[in-house]
């Protein structure tokens, strides 16, 4: 079973192209076509499915189309318009400097404090503003926590932590 923490969001598909099955692909992460994975993932109905790619072309730098195996009409396309597209973990080749591809690589991971108290989990990553914040739960609230490298003490990417220097007051917002 896939489950969330081992996929990375690259995008979504937008609509149809044309009348054999082809989708209009936005992608945020080119990491399906650096990787030896034949498949992507999505979500319909709640439970997360592998879907084989059969063929894709780029348009652009953010743009392809893409032809998933079994997806022979448009009709059977439309089913996937606006659906969102992960991409597992495991296939993911880091870059030559080390950068990892998407913030959604964090999800899963737990935040400690610098004493190394636990605060939370990391349960999604909000990138709408220009300041990157960390979703979590913390004391049944929903909280945000600003990423930057100024607070950033330590990654252990083997045991899924992040280590943080919290600035004064922000667990009580």
């Amino acid at each position: 079973m896939i489950s969330r923490e081992d996929l990375i969001k690259i995008g979504h598909f937008n609509k149809p192209h044309g009348i054999k099955g082809e989708l209009s692909f936005v992608f945020t992460d080119d990491s399906f076509d650096e990787s030896e994975c034949p498949f992507l993932v999505c979500e319909p109905d709640g439970i997360f499915v592998p879907f084989r790619i059969e063929a894709y072309r780029f348009k652009s730098d953010s743009l392809a189309f893409i032809k998933l195996k079994g997806i022979d009409n448009e009709e059977r396309a439309k089913i996937f318009s606006n659906m969102e597209v992960y991409f597992p973990k495991q296939y993911l080749k880091p870059d030559s400097s080390s950068e990892i591809y998407s913030w959604d690589y964090f999800i899963g991971f737990t935040l400690q404090d610098a004493g190394k108290n636990t605060i939370g989990q990391i349960l999604d990553v909000d990138e709408t503003t220009i300041n990157i914040l960390f979703v979590l739960e913390y004391k049944n609230n929903e909280l945000l926590i600003p990423v930057s490298e100024e607070i950033v003490l330590e990654i252990d990417e083997k045991k899924k932590i992040i280590q943080l220097e919290l600035p004064d007051g922000i667990l009580e917002l």
